[in-house]
């Protein structure tokens, strides 16, 4: 078994009012074993303390579903508070948030200027870790961290216009059990962690859909919904989460990152005021199902969040 340590407090990079990892001031001795073969960073944020729980929260993964937090706080920014989201707007945004719709995201990744979104979220937020995909198709393979997930979720629920706030937030919160593309998104945050939550997830690496006998079948009908319109079709054409393509490594702005393992990723808030953030990021062997990942993930998130509560 991995261990990753516990950061007991948080030195420097403070975004409204609370602080996030940069470096650890003092380090406490308890830690958070990691499954064999795991790689995983993680930060949880107590937005009444400041105070941070977390380990490599700086390295870069690519971000799979999470990108969608970019592309939905981008749109809303684009075209301010006083813009009344069309309805073909909202089918596009409210799937992507609740059930992770790759279909709806190539559409606005393309529609609003592709690698742009990312840069602008990277200018705006302050983002550090953050950097655009090699191949401008593949939004997936955005590169991202933990730190900045967390720093995304604090633009938003702080600085963000409230509007901006309660469209994301109440999407998320609404997060539903399938994805639209048969996945059971429910691993990390939503089986792990008890009472109310907002959450976006991603994976990456598991192939287009599950295997025969192992989809998650939807309680809501909409969760599978088919999205059609010329516009989509010509968006699905050119750009995708970069599943199903060839592997290796990309290059970013800061190091290459891991485009082989399989990526799940959790992240979110927790309680009713939205008190904590979580963003726990994972790399997986080929080797291990999606079952045994979502396991080995939710564990994890279980075992962070109670570590970072002591």
């Amino acid at each position: 078994m991995t261990k990753i340590r516990r950061l007991a407090t948080i030195a420097t990079s403070v975004v409204a009012g609370v602080a996030l990892a940069a470096g650890p001031a003092s380090a406490a001795t308890s830690s958070v074993d990691l499954p064999e073969g795991m790689t995983a960073s993680y930060l949880v944020v107590d937005q009444e303390t400041g105070q941070a729980f977390g380990s490599d929260e700086h390295k870069q993964y690519r971000s799979a579903s999470l990108v969608k937090l970019f592309i939905a706080l981008d749109y809303l920014e684009s075209h301010g508070p006083d813009y009344e989201i069309p309805a073909d707007d909202l089918a596009l945004l409210e799937p992507m948030l609740r059930s992770s719709n790759d279909d709806a995201a190539s559409t606005l990744w393309v529609r609003d200027g592709w690698e742009e979104i990312v840069k602008r979220m990277v200018t705006k937020l302050g983002l550090t870790d953050t950097a655009p995909p090699a191949s401008r198709g593949k939004w997936g393979y955005t590169a991202i961290s933990a730190a900045d997930i967390a720093k995304t979720y604090q633009y938003i629920l702080h600085d963000a216009d409230p509007k901006y706030r309660d469209f994301i937030m109440s999407n998320l919160a609404q997060s539903t059990k399938c994805g639209s593309d048969g996945f059971d998104q429910s691993f990390g945050l939503p089986s792990a962690i008890p009472g109310p939550k907002a959450v976006k997830q991603g994976w990456s690496g598991f192939g287009a859909g599950p295997a025969p006998g192992e989809e998650c079948t939807a309680a809501d009908p909409d969760v599978r919904r088919v999205l059609n319109s010329p516009e989509v079709e010509a968006a699905t054409a050119v750009a995708s989460s970069g599943e199903g393509t060839s592997g290796g490594k990309g290059t970013f702005s800061a190091q290459d990152i891991d485009l082989t393992s399989r990526a799940m990723h959790t992240s979110g808030t927790v309680g009713a005021d939205c008190g904590k953030i979580v963003v726990v990021l994972t790399l997986e062997p080929t080797t291990l199902s999606w079952q045994d990942s979502a396991g080995r993930i939710t564990q994890l998130t279980r075992d962070v969040y109670d570590s970072s509560t002591l």
